[in-house]
């Protein structure tokens, strides 16, 4: 009996089954739909063994797989999607693979030999918008260029999303439609080479009553009234859709945040050289002190400066940190200590939970001064007035330096003053013409 033909359906960062773009295409093709998810080794291989974010992906592929088991579970693999793919194929009568976008320098190179493997087997790739709302070129100047301040990328995001509307996707509403497979045994951490970790992560809730107060607190890391949704946008497992909606509806400010994501992807989608070197070229030539003792003490929140200490500890132990303080531990190691934006923007995507390439490294760039749109390189924040004025009962410090109070506590490791004006004469120095 000749197999029926199926299409795959590819998760990758899209860990969820509602309001899934490339999932519900799939699922509405008039074909019956093979879901599979590979633990991409090339990924893999080079994150350290006790990543916290492979434990997170591992519990959410656990938790599609058993939400699928009435439909045959989902297929889970560990290697190289190109080898994985090409098996599949010789597996399974495929008609086509279907997955969302990806705009990351390594996914694009991965997509390309994927889509170059099925190309010369007849099979159809097809990639759909999912994790944004706009991508790449959609929001652009009127004369095509691509908008490198956020200001007016906003507005125009905004009328175009007046305009356009925000499509809904009901994937969840067609799993009838999903192969009646056996799935496979999902590979424990063990077999991934990582170290399985007894760690429970917030859901992906959007909570209203955040929402209402966020513009009011989201600067005060004592009260920590962040949604902790940006682990679950990086991965997928929220809809980016549902987010704008609720921002929309709810809170504009939160709503800023989310587009500040889409304009920080486009511009890495636009310059790919950001990835490795400076937006604006000249602030490649700054001669960075690159003191690794200095930096040590910046890694593990040994500076002195509490609200930088703080930061570091909380980031090293639960993989987060407030973003207020985010900018604050960034202007400090580039500014205060003069040490590549790279140096800190490597730590961070190791650390964080929330590590996004396009953000993290928009973000490290703005507080070096290097980026688009970013923070001219004289601005630079005094760590001890953002203390007082966003930490002045000093909540957040005493919660993650339980030695504050002490003589464990250090002296801070450079006087500002002394700092800034050694800052302000090596940008001068570096970036005459």
């Amino acid at each position: 009996m000749d197999q029926e033909e199926l299409i795959i359906f590819w998760f990758r960062r899209d860990l969820r089954l509602n309001d899934n773009h490339g999932f519900f295409k799939a699922l509405t093709s008039g074909y019956k739909v093979l879901p599979v998810f590979i633990f991409d080794c090339e990924i893999l291989n080079s994150l350290p063994k006790e990543d916290k974010r492979v434990v997170f992906i591992h519990q959410q592929v656990n938790s599609i797989h058993e939400a699928l088991q009435s439909f045959g579970g989902l297929n889970v693999f560990h290697g190289k999607p190109v080898e994985i793919l090409e098996s599949l194929t010789k597996q399974y009568k495929i008609n086509a693979v279907y997955a969302n976008h990806d705009y990351e320098p390594y996914a694009i190179r991965r997509d390309l030999l994927v889509s170059n493997l099925l190309d010369k087997k007849g099979i159809d790739f097809r990639t759909f918008k999912d994790q944004v709302l706009f991508e790449k070129a959609e929001v652009v100047k009127s004369d095509k260029s691509p908008y490198v301040v956020f200001t007016p990328y906003s507005r125009q995001w905004l009328k175009k999303m007046s305009e356009e509307g925000i499509p809904e996707f009901p994937s969840e509403k067609h799993l009838f439609n999903l192969n009646p497979s056996t799935g496979t045994a999902i590979p424990s951490l063990k077999d991934l080479g990582f170290e399985d970790q007894d760690i429970s992560f917030v859901p992906p809730v959007i909570d209203i009553s955040q929402l209402d107060d966020y513009a009011e607190t989201r600067n005060f890391p004592g009260i920590d009234n962040t949604t902790r949704l940006g682990m679950h946008l990086r991965f997928g497992s929220i809809s980016a859709r549902d987010c704008i909606r609720a921002g929309v509806k709810y809170s504009s400010v939160w709503l800023s945040e989310l587009i500040w994501r889409e304009f920080f992807m486009q511009i890495l989608w636009h310059f790919p050289h950001v990835e490795k070197s400076a937006f604006r070229h000249a602030y490649d030539r700054i001669e960075w002190r690159n003191d690794p003792d200095d930096f040590e003490k910046w890694c593990h929140g040994k500076t002195g400066f509490p609200l930088v200490d703080a930061g570091m500890r909380e980031l090293n132990t639960t993989g987060f940190m407030h973003n207020r303080v985010r900018m604050v531990v960034a202007g400090f190691l580039t500014k205060h200590l003069l040490i590549d934006w790279r140096w800190g923007e490597a730590w961070f995507a190791e650390k964080l939970l929330d590590f996004e390439l396009s953000s993290n490294n928009g973000n490290w760039q703005w507080a070096a001064g290097s980026g688009c749109d970013a923070a001219p390189y004289f601005r630079i924040f005094n760590p001890m007035e953002q203390l007082k004025k966003f930490d002045r009962e000093l909540t957040y410090v005493r919660r993650w330096l339980p030695e504050f109070d002490s003589l464990e506590y250090p002296q801070p490791m450079v006087d500002h003053a002394f700092a800034r004006q050694r800052c302000l004469s090596v940008y001068a120095q570096s970036l005459k013409p």
